[in-house]
């Protein structure tokens, strides 16, 4: 198969900054080796390897931030596999539970991590952020890669999770944006999971990972529909791959009042990994909220909010109420054998083709299914 490569222009800001590095170089160091220009021949999610051997792009981020293992492992996996550019955009502390929110009127910050043979950032946003930014070209010198791949995160992203979910809004934004994607979660027992088991979920979906970068650049990846992708608890002994639809399972919402000699002082709210600039940014919208403040508790994924009286009274004379919201698992009555939750509690790996649309047409339906069942079956 023959890939036709055009040019692109990188960004002009980018182009100069470096233009100015070069110079500044020449004549204070002419022994060493000149730095080289970023390749503009990225377009289309086709990068040239160095070789003369043109590679897909596969951009990967995530919801728990660059450093969580997760990610790591995923990586660490496709740059090994040497199949394609890795590049990574991701938030720099954790946005688990962020849905598919965005920045808006405010100021992000990417800056460059260090990711052995990938090209990655750290930005100060949510994963939809990450992706929209990754896409729009000013970042890195091509805005279309080959394929999205959100995760692998911790948790469940089963039902009406996804709504909640960051991984699938970071699959969701690449969608949106005409990109084949794919998230990916691994159903994490807070008392019987260990960090190790990432390994062993890479391990487990990486086949279907690889089918899918390939189809992706054939052009034959399932059109108008992202890949959730669940792997149960104890990866390495799964039942195999399952294709499911959303079901409409959740988790229970518990709010539980906090005294006001517990509520953690501002200094101490904020999570130690997030920049100041959001710091401030989060105490400025605490300020200018008259109604109610939700704070977000990465670590735990609890949420507070503080109930305010009536705007414009001192803060001695304004009555505050304090609650903590937590997650609880609940039991599901549904028993179809079809449905991702249900089929990831069986032991399998859930496969489920999300929509944009909720009245999509069952031939769209039908196609997304039979890619996953062909791909399945090919790799076994």
């Amino acid at each position: 198969m023959t890939t036709s490569v055009k040019k692109t222009v990188l960004p002009p800001s980018l182009v100069s900054n470096l233009q100015e590095v070069l110079m500044s170089r020449k004549g204070s160091d002419e022994d060493e080796p000149e730095l080289a220009v970023p390749s503009s021949d990225a377009v289309g999610g086709v990068v040239d390897s160095g070789s003369g051997c043109a590679k897909p792009v596969v951009l990967v981020t995530n919801a728990e931030g660059i450093d969580a293992p997760g990610l790591a492992s995923l990586v660490d996996a496709l740059v090994r596999e040497g199949r394609c550019s890795v590049h990574v955009c991701a938030p720099q502390s954790d946005r688990s539970v962020s849905g598919h929110s965005m920045t808006l009127h405010e100021t992000l910050t990417a800056s460059a991590a260090e990711i052995s043979g990938a090209t990655a950032f750290e930005v100060s946003g949510t994963p939809a952020d990450c992706v929209s930014l990754a896409l729009s070209g000013a970042l890195f010198s091509w805005s279309k890669p080959s394929l999205v791949i959100s995760g692998i995160n911790r948790g469940s992203s089963c039902g009406h999770q996804i709504f909640c979910s960051g991984a699938v809004a970071g699959a969701r934004e690449a969608l949106i944006s005409g990109v084949p994607s794919l998230s990916i979660t691994l159903n994490w027992k807070k008392d019987g999971s260990s960090e190790s088991e990432f390994k062993d979920a890479v391990n487990v979906c990486l086949p279907l990972v690889n089918s899918a970068i390939r189809d992706a650049e054939k052009g034959v990846f399932p059109k108008s529909c992202s890949l959730n992708i669940e792997i149960p608890s104890a990866p390495s002994s799964n039942k195999g791959f399952k294709v499911t639809r959303q079901s409409l399972w959740r988790s229970s919402h518990s709010w539980q009042a906090v005294s006001a000699n517990r509520h953690p002082s501002a200094g101490h709210f904020m999570s130690n990994q997030q920049s100041l600039g959001i710091q401030l940014a989060q105490l400025s919208r605490d300020a200018s909220a008259a109604g109610a403040a939700r704070r977000l508790n990465t670590q735990r994924k609890n949420v507070e909010v503080e109930s305010v009286g009536v705007a414009g009274k001192n803060d001695t004379e304004r009555v505050k109420k304090f609650f903590r919201l937590e997650f609880v698992d609940q039991d599901q009555v549904d028993v179809d054998e079809d449905l991702d939750f249900r089929a990831v509690e069986s032991g399998f790996i859930s496969v489920t083709p999300l929509f944009l649309s909720s009245t999509v047409e069952v031939e769209t339906q039908t196609s997304a299914s039979n890619w996953i069942t062909n791909t399945i079956s090919a790799d076994e």
